[in-house]
Formats: C-alpha cells, structure tokens, sequence
C-alpha cells in the first residue's frame, strides 16, 4: 500500500510540474511577445519620428536652396546689366574713334597736298633762281661752301693750332706734376752688383785647407757650386768669382759652414752645399713674403712666392731685379692712384712683371711670354698675367699696362740704376751655358774665368772616356758657330762614377 502510494504520489506531482512547467513557459512566451510588440510600436514611433524630422529639414534646406537660387538670379541680371551698360560704353566710345580716325585722315591728306604744293612751288622758285643766276643747284652750293672755307680757313687753322699746343703743353705739365710726385714718393737707392764675393777667412792657415791635398777640396767646391775659388795673397780672405749671385751666395755659405764645422773634405763639402741650397730656398721664401708684405699684396700662390724670391739673386744690367720688381710695384700703385686706375692690378703686375727673369734661363722662351704662363698657372688672374707682356709692348691694351710699363721705364731709367756692359757679359755667359747644356748626355754646366772656361758635367752611363772626348769638340764647335767672343774658351769636359756600398 505504501508503495501504491508512493507511486500515485509521484505520478501526481510529476502532471502538477509539468502543468507548472507549461505555465511558465506559456507565461514567458506572452510576456516576450508583449515585449517585442512594444519594440515594434517603439521603432515605428520612431520611424514616424525621424521621417517628420527628415520632412522638416528636406523642406528647410529646399527653402534655403530656393532663397540662394532667387539671390544668384538677381546677382546675375545685376552683373547683366552691368556688362550692357559696359557694351554700350564701348560701342559709343568705337564711334568717336571711327569719327576721331576719319578727320585724321581727311587732316592727313589735306596735309599731303599742302606739302606736295609746297614741294612744286620750291621746284618752281629754285628752277627761277637756277635760270637768273646761270649755276644749278649743287654748282651753287659748292661756290657758297668754298666762299665760306676760303674766309674761315685761317681763323679755323689758327684756332686749331692754339687749342692742340694749349692741350698739350696741358698735358704735358700735368704728366710731369704726376710723375714728379709718384718719384719724390718712390726714392730707393741703387747699389751695382759686383760679379765677385770676398769671404772672410779667421786665419790665413784656413786657405791651406780649402785647398786640401792636391786640391781636392776647392776642385769638390768648385764641380758642386759652379763658381770658381781664387785664393791669392790677400790676407785672411779669398774671392769667390761668378756671373751668378745664386751661385756666388750658395759657395759663400757653405764656405761658411765648413769653417764653422772644421771638417773639409770632399764628403763634408757635399752636405754642406746641400744644406746651404735648404737654407737658400727658405730664405728666397721669405724674401718674396717679404717683398709682397712690403706692397700689401696678398692671396698668391706660396709657390709663386719663392720664384719671386729668388729675383734677389738676379740681376738686369747691373740691377737687383726683386729691388727692381718691389719699385716698380710701387710706382705702379702710386701713378695708379694719381690716374684712377685699379691699384691692386697694378700692384700685383708691378711687382710680378719679370717674374719670367727666374726661370728664363732654365727654361726656353723670353721672360715676358715665361711670365705670363707663370702667372696663369699659379691662378693669377688674366689683368695681372697680361703685365709680363705689357711691359715690353709699344702700346699696351689696358690703362693698368701703360701704367706698368711706365713704371718699368722710370725704374730702369734712374741715373746709375742700369749697366748696359755688364748685362752684356751675364747674357753671354748664359748663352755659353746654354749652348754647352743644348747637347745630349750632358747633365749641367758652368762658364768660369769670365767666361774663358765651359765646365761640362756628363752622365757617366750615357758617355764613356771616348764619347766625353768627341762631346767636347761638339761642344767646342757649337760654341763656334752660334757665339761671338773674345780670345778662346776652353771646354772642359768631366766624367766622374761614384760606387757607393756600405760596410755593416
């Protein structure tokens, strides 16, 4: 029974939770329709919302649309109008032009009868004149031209001659004013070169020495420097004797050193030139920075600079050429400002006007051309380059040329500045150096004893003992034919082979 009970129990609460169950479940499914209809009665409120709102802007922007339509409407028959009243303008003012027009061509051909009117009535009056005087046209006019020439030909003459002298003593009196005062500006003092140097000895033992055994040493000297030694009685000195001041200065110094030293010898000689060409090249430097610090000239080439220091060892017609170069600059530079002229140009080409002096007997050509490629290669520009050249032309191209050239004609003029008999002797003892060196196989040469003596160094490996012989009857008979000299010159040929190995 209880069992029975359980069951019956169980079935009923099993039917009362399904019933439960399903009512929830119907009570849900009600409720969530009623939710999604009043969503749906929402959004169609909404709908109809939006729609009116849509309908309200829709019709604003259509009225504001219309509003600016009707604005640019009365805008556009406003700028009508306008562009009538305009067309209207010009066509009026079109006709008063066309009006204008034709009452100048009708003044125009009114005028071209009056002129050709004129024309015939001058025919007529010069055709009566022709007839009463027998002459035509161009014999009257030449008659009257020759009357009148004949009468003013002496007052023209006169009046022409007068103004021509009135000019050029002008001229003249002011080229002196200038010149006189660029020169009282310009005073240097001109000392002549001797072709010789004395060097001062500390005893007269010291002669001994630089002879050296079988003289070596002064023959060592003598090879290496190009110059020669003359030691005679003259107490505590001996002269060195040489066209070249290079030369003379290079053997002065290095004599210097060897008695500093104490050591002379042919090996000690050697370092000794070769120190004294150093020490030469600094100060051939410092003699052009010097030279240009002098002027005020600047931005040159430091190259350029020591070929313009080496001028201080060159000399024309007994003339320090770098002394000659700076007077020169500086007259250029004063005559410049006398005459309005570009004083840096004249400077610069003053003072590197022989600068081809430098070189010119290392290198063939004349100075002027040598110079001016100088100039141009060490980035000078082409006013101050053309100077090299302008200083020796009859008729320079530039202002600046004929100032420089002046210049060079005042410096070289000066009383005692210039000797005409000793460039005449350099000159020929550079040509015997250049006829001497012209010749293959040879490496330098120098022309001693005022020129009575060539010494000719050749390469040993280029020329044996034979081929130095034959070179030197070459040598001789070049000499020959292209110099002219007093007396004879002897050709002395030297071949020397050094073997140098070291012993360690």
């Amino acid at each position: 029974m209880t069992i029975y009970f359980a069951v019956i129990g169980l079935v009923i609460g099993l039917g009362l939770g399904y019933l439960i169950r399903r009512m929830i479940a119907v009570r849900t499914i009600n409720s969530a329709e009623e939710r999604a209809h009043r969503i749906i009665q929402d959004a169609k409120t909404k709908e109809k919302e939006l729609l009116l709102n849509a309908q309200q802007k829709s019709i604003i922007l259509i009225e504001e649309v219309k509003r600016e339509e009707v604005s640019r409407r009365q805008e556009l028959k406003e700028e009508q109008q306008r562009l009538e009243k305009r067309e209207t303008l010009f066509e009026k003012k079109l006709l008063e032009l066309e009006d204008k027009q034709q009452s100048l061509n009708s003044r125009l051909a009114e005028t071209e009868q009056a002129k050709q009117k004129f024309i015939e009535l001058q025919s007529e009056a010069l055709a009566r004149i022709e007839k009463i005087s027998g002459l035509s046209r161009d014999e009257a006019r030449r008659e009257l031209l020759t009357a009148v020439e004949e009468d003013a030909k002496d007052d023209i003459l006169s009046r022409l001659k007068k103004v021509q002298d009135e000019g050029a003593i002008e001229v003249e009196e002011k080229a002196k004013r200038v010149l006189a005062s660029v020169i009282q500006r310009c005073a240097t003092s001109h000392a002549a070169d001797v072709m010789s140097t004395t060097v001062d000895l500390p005893s007269d033992e010291m002669k001994g020495r630089i002879i050296g055994k079988e003289g070596r040493n002064i023959k060592s000297l003598e090879q290496l420097t190009g110059v020669e030694i003359i030691v005679d009685d003259t107490p505590q000195a001996i002269t060195i004797s040489g066209f070249s001041p290079v030369r003379r200065h290079l053997a002065k110094r290095a004599l210097e050193k060897l008695m500093v030293d104490g050591r002379i010898q042919p090996t000690r000689i050697e370092e000794a030139v070769d120190e004294a060409k150093r020490e030469m090249a600094l100060e051939m430097k410092k003699n052009g920075e010097e030279a240009m610090y002098q002027l005020g000239v600047t931005g040159v080439d430091p190259k350029l600079v020591q070929i313009l220091g080496r001028l201080k060892f060159r000399t024309s017609f007994g003339q320090n050429v770098l002394q000659h170069s700076i007077e020169v600059g500086t007259l250029s530079g004063l005559l410049a400002e006398e005459l309005g002229a570009d004083v840096v140009i004249c400077k610069k080409g003053g003072l590197f006007h022989d600068i081809g002096k430098a070189v010119d007997h290392e290198i063939q050509g004349s100075h002027p051309e040598l110079g001016y490629q100088m100039m141009k290669k060490y980035g000078l520009p082409e006013e101050v380059a053309y100077m090299s050249i302008a200083h020796h032309e009859d008729h320079p191209k530039t202002l600046e040329g004929v100032i420089v050239h002046t210049a060079d004609a005042i410096s070289a003029s000066r009383p005692g500045a210039r000797r005409d008999s000793l460039e005449r002797y350099i000159q020929r003892l550079e040509e015997l150096e250049k006829v001497a060196t012209s010749l293959p196989g040879i490496t330098k040469a120098y022309a001693i004893q005022a020129g009575r003596e060539v010494r000719v160094f050749v390469t040993p490996t280029e020329v044996d003992d034979l081929g130095a012989v034959k070179l030197a009857q070459a040598v001789a008979r070049k000499i020959e034919a292209e110099l002219q000299y007093p007396g004879e010159i002897k050709v002395n040929v030297i071949r020397e082979t050094r073997v140098v190995e070291y012993a360690r």
